[in-house]
């Protein structure tokens, strides 16, 4: 695996990424290598890029919702076999010996590695990755549909569970994630209510069409009380709203890593037993589980691909919401 390859590349908060030959990166024990066939792009990279996540590696490259085939095995290293297909997604390696760890509770691990963030993630045309932290996915698949469950999936079947038992559930911010989950829930029976951008008339059309029992803008009211609201918009003024949307005993789950101040509201708004909770990173169950159920409830991944070397067109996509659905990254050239 000698060699170089191109990649694009962080150098500094708050500038555009760049299109670099970089050192092509070997694996080392423990670890595999691989050839990205896609990589998604997630809201997480715009807050890296943004600066609004704290000490990234840098120079970085990022991405952390990697489907690639094994193309070489560190020291010692049997399986995954070579030219197996196999998705990385942002739980790059926990410590496995803090107090979080031994409680099976690796997301909120003190010394962990995240993809793309603390350690290169896959827009680039290879990448390494911790053996223990891939996902086996199937091999006929389209990488491209693949790569959003990696993230915009695992972290909305999270942020699902966390909420608890639910029939009626409010999802704010329609982006992958969401158009993942609603789907997703549709499939057991659930309503989903779809939360967009005020005046984004495309976006509540599209979630009609994936199943959404109702669609509207951010501040309006839905047409019945929810169980749940689940918040993927990094807006902290949604919290309060969606804590008016939710019936007693209801609870609103942001499920984002990074989200503005959320704004004071009355305490009347919590009283009844509401609830606030926050989603922390993902654990190895939650991809096992997640994507098998996934994969047998046939869920579409409405992807926009990209050509690797326009990540910041992706990027800008993705911040002004232009997009419906999820972009994906895609390596043309594979040295």
């Amino acid at each position: 695996m000698a060699g170089s390859m191109h990649a694009m590349v962080l150098a500094r908060p708050g500038t555009p990424l760049e299109w670099r030959e970089v050192e092509r990166p070997l694996p080392e024990p423990g670890e595999i290598g691989l050839r990205v066939e896609a990589c998604g792009v997630c809201r997480t990279d715009l807050h890296i890029l943004d600066g609004e996540l704290a000490d990234p590696v840098l120079p970085l490259i990022p991405g952390h919702e990697i489907v690639g085939r094994v193309e070489g095995l560190g020291a010692g290293m049997t399986v995954p076999a070579i030219g197996q297909r196999v998705g990385i997604g942002w739980l790059g390696r926990s410590c496995g010996c803090c107090g979080y760890c031994e409680e099976d509770r690796e997301n909120l691990c003190d010394a962990p590695l995240f993809t793309g963030y603390t350690r290169d993630g896959g827009y680039a045309e290879h990448c390494v990755a911790d053996a223990r932290f891939v996902f086996p996915l199937p091999d006929a698949a389209d990488p491209v549909a693949l790569a959003p469950l990696l993230c915009a999936g695992l972290i909305g079947y999270r942020t699902l569970r966390l909420a608890g038992p639910a029939r009626r559930i409010g999802i704010y911010g329609f982006g992958a994630a969401a158009h993942l989950l609603c789907q997703f829930c549709t499939s057991r029976g659930q309503e989903v209510y779809a939360f967009t951008r005020p005046g984004d008339t495309e976006g509540q059309a599209f979630a009609r069409s994936l199943g959404a029992v109702w669609a509207g803008d951010s501040d309006s009211s839905p047409p019945v009380s929810l169980d749940v609201a689940l918040i993927f918009a990094p807006v902290g003024a949604l919290v309060p709203l969606a804590l008016r949307r939710v019936r007693k005993g209801g609870t609103v789950v942001c499920g984002g890593i990074h989200m503005s101040d959320i704004p004071a509201f009355p305490y009347a708004d919590l009283w009844e037993e509401r609830s606030i909770r926050s989603v922390a990173n993902l654990t190895r169950a939650d991809g096992r589980d997640f994507l098998a159920r996934a994969l047998a409830a046939g869920i579409e991944t409405h992807a926009t691909a990209y050509p690797l070397q326009s990540a910041n067109e992706a990027l800008e996509d993705l911040r002004s919401g232009r997009l419906q659905g999820a972009a994906v990254l895609v390596p043309l050239r594979q040295s």
